[in-house]
């Protein structure tokens, strides 16, 4: 049964899972690059900080280490993709099955790593009255989160390099012939998005999780395109400006995650149908473009019959007061 508690879960997670998102829509609307790098960024992130953390090191400090982890994993595919000329796409699955050594090496060996020291959500809850609820938790920190990355985010790309970044992933060539670097452009952008992925998994893995897991970024693009497509779909409309379209990516993560979250409620179904509800929400998500347009011709169709039968009829009228 879908209850306050439920939808109040999707929230949370949705926000935190957005910031995930929005890395994934700057490589895959922006520059027009399928990354997958970020099934790889997204444990990265959160093993880098459940090892810092348990080290010794401020919660708030791992963050920053993980985002610039993050950063580092956009930095190598980039160099893959523009300096051996490698497709975008298998850069990126290349630059993923890396990062799984990789993360298990971080992680000493292990599948999973317990934070055990003070993390982000301890020190939230000193700050915030005794008492308060985990998801409130989550929800204060993404919303504080999401609204800095949008105003970031809109500030950078109103920003000549920004612009640039969007002009590469509109038409490169073009951009060439007006002497933007596309190669150094087009790693700035990865480097962006996979930093973005990193916080996430940071964040999820303090708020959510309690712990890292090296395959906890198994379906991540998939979980990031559909967001994508639902707030396009749903809120996004060619004269939208920029903030107004970051925000309804946040708002297609949160109903993603609270559509997953509700089918989980259902008594008939199980947490291991967790990829076939999956599966439906993306086939859904992509088939709603063409399922709009073809509303919007039906819609069209019908007026302009509308519109002829009146014109016709006109015409009648006319003809019969000739005569």
């Amino acid at each position: 049964m879908i209850t306050t508690a439920t939808l109040i879960s999707g929230l949370a997670q949705g926000l935190i899972w957005a910031i995930m998102t929005l890395g994934v829509y700057i490589t895959f609307r922006i520059l027009d690059i399928a990354d997958l790098t970020v099934e790889g960024t997204f444990p990265l992130g959160a093993a880098v900080t459940a090892v810092l953390i348990n080290g010794g090191m401020h919660p708030v400090v791992a963050v920053f280490m993980a985002i610039l982890a993050g950063c580092a994993a956009g930095f190598v595919t980039g160099v893959f993709h523009t300096v051996f000329k490698i497709p975008a796409i298998l850069s990126g699955i290349l630059t993923m099955i890396a990062l799984y050594s990789v993360n298990i090496r971080i992680m000493s060996d292990k599948a999973t790593v317990a934070i055990e020291k003070p993390s982000v959500k301890k020190l939230m809850q000193n700050l915030l009255p005794e008492g308060i609820a985990s998801n409130t938790i989550s929800i204060i920190l993404g919303v504080t989160v999401c609204i800095a990355i949008v105003a970031l985010l809109y500030y950078f790309f109103g920003t000549e390099i920004g612009c640039a970044v969007r002009a590469t992933g509109s038409n490169p060539n073009m951009a060439r012939s007006l002497g933007v670097k596309t190669d150094r452009i087009i790693i700035l952008g990865l480097m962006i998005s996979n930093a973005l992925v990193a916080l996430s998994g940071s964040l999820i893995a303090q708020l959510d999780y309690g712990s890292a897991l090296v395959n906890m970024g198994q379906g991540t693009i998939v979980i990031g395109l559909a967001s994508v497509i639902i707030g396009e779909v749903i809120f996004i409309r060619k004269d939208r400006n920029f903030a107004v379209k970051l925000t309804a990516i946040i708002a297609g993560a949160i109903i993603y995650r609270t559509i997953i979250a509700c089918a989980l409620t259902f008594s008939f179904l199980k947490a291991t149908d967790l990829k076939i509800i999956t599966a439906i929400i993306v086939s859904i998500a992509l088939a709603l473009p063409v399922i709009k347009q073809s509303i919007a011709e039906r819609k069209l169709r019908a007026e302009n019959n509308k519109k002829l039968d009146a014109e016709l009829l006109t015409a009648e009228r006319g003809g019969e007061c000739v005569a």
